[in-house]
């Protein structure tokens, strides 16, 4: 359980990068609160993603992970995070990725510093 929160914590921190980094990943909130309130919450639903549904398309796309060399983890990254944004929408958390080439750009930016985190942080499994 500890680690499913650090990984989350370390999710929403690498989410934040991507916001900031970004101008078409966007974040609102009233206050700083209600933000990081909302990179957890999105957090949470990206890691789910992750679990559950990452698993059966890199599965299913074998052939192209094969054939490019791993390059098409950048496009199973995005349409990740696309999902996310999207499930994000549905319940009503202000959190939208817009577009293919930003949802690129903010996988690459997720997986970096998000590598970043949990190598700094200790493994407890």
């Amino acid at each position: 359980m500890l680690n499913f929160l650090i990984k989350t914590v370390a999710n929403a921190a690498a989410l934040a990068a991507a916001v900031w980094l970004l101008d078409d990943i966007t974040l609102t909130g009233s206050s700083t609160g209600g933000k990081a309130l909302t990179l957890l919450l999105v957090a949470l639903i990206f890691g789910v993603v992750n679990i559950v549904v990452k698993p059966v398309v890199r599965l299913l796309s074998l052939p192209l992970f094969v054939l490019t060399l791993g390059l098409f983890t950048l496009v199973v990254n995005a349409l990740m995070l696309m999902l996310t944004s999207w499930l994000a929408g549905l319940v009503d958390l202000p959190f939208h990725v817009a577009g293919f080439w930003t949802a690129v750009l903010g996988g690459l930016i997720v997986s970096v510093v998000s590598w970043a985190v949990n190598l700094a942080l200790p493994d407890r499994s």
